[in-house]
């Protein structure tokens, strides 16, 4: 089951529906609604126009003449799926959104990257899909004829925390896109988190007001307010997002979008007042001594 709360992480509709398989003796429909699921998922919940879909490889799998794993590879080696994640992104952009479409899973650590990376050098684009879906972790998690979907956000054996939090860097809910809706924008999520193994703050997608628009910030960020902590020992780490516009219902992306402050507990009051005062979000405070 899901860490916490599903509801409230953004994954409640991903812990509630069944992965979705090709069996055999299956209707026609069965057959479209498998083919939704895989586009949905290696698209990254992008919309995909009558135009674009790949009618060659949709008739195989209609006609049993491919599994769905091969489904998977033609949609991934499509020029739809490489024009939007691979020649329009950052290489490690590029490569944390393949372990998410593929595999439904973030990068595991630095040298994760690093071997997809090498396989693009030495290899080229196709060589590097190829080697997410012949891979034994996908035969074993998909088999032939189970659509990929996220597991990332599961707590598992063998997974640190670490590897869990840097999951909902890429996973907002299940009407999130990888095209668009991130302040990020294009840019890697994972990639010094990962060099450098840094967990990440879990905050659920919801609206300003709860922190949906939080991002990891650069380590020089972080400041502190106040002398060390207060008599009962107690200091806070306050995160904050980007700040908004006064009267503006929508969040301005300043070159800093978020802090994170450390703050003792007999100035988390005035501290409050201040950020607010400023107009930013308070995306979570944890106690942290």
């Amino acid at each position: 089951m899901a860490f916490g709360p599903a509801s409230r992480l953004g994954v409640a509709l991903f812990e509630d529906t069944d992965p979705i398989e090709l069996t055999p003796g299956r209707s026609e429909e069965e057959v479209e609604n498998v083919i939704r699921a895989v586009y949905k998922q290696v698209l990254g919940n992008a919309y995909v126009m009558e135009s674009e879909r790949l009618s060659v490889p949709e008739s195989q799998l209609k006609n049993g003449d491919i599994s769905v794993r091969e489904f998977v590879r033609q949609v991934a080696k499509s020029e739809l799926y490489r024009s939007r994640f691979f020649e329009t992104c950052a290489r490690y952009r590029s490569i944390e959104l393949n372990f998410k479409h593929l595999l439904g899973r973030a990068p595991d650590s630095y040298d994760d990257m690093k071997a997809h990376s090498a396989i693009l050098d030495e290899s080229g684009f196709e060589a590097d899909i190829d080697s997410y879906i012949d891979s034994d972790e996908y035969q074993n998690a998909y088999g032939e004829n189970i659509v990929p979907y996220y597991r990332g956000y599961k707590t598992q054996n063998g997974q640190s925390m670490v590897e869990f939090t840097h999951m909902f860097q890429l996973l907002r809910g299940a009407s999130s896109s990888d095209l668009k809706g991130n302040l990020a924008g294009k840019k890697p999520r994972l990639n010094s988190l990962v060099i450098q193994n840094t967990p990440t703050p879990v905050v659920a997608p919801s609206n300003a007001s709860d922190g949906w628009a939080f991002q990891n910030p650069a380590l020089g960020s972080r400041s502190r307010q106040g002398v060390g902590a207060t008599a009962d020992g107690k200091s806070y780490r306050v995160e904050v997002t980007a700040y908004r516009a006064k009267g503006v219902n929508r969040i301005s992306k300043f070159r800093r979008s978020n802090q994170v402050f450390i703050v003792p507990f007999n100035k988390l009051s005035e501290e409050y007042k201040r950020i607010h005062n400023m107009g930013g979000v308070i995306a979570s405070i944890t106690a942290i001594n």
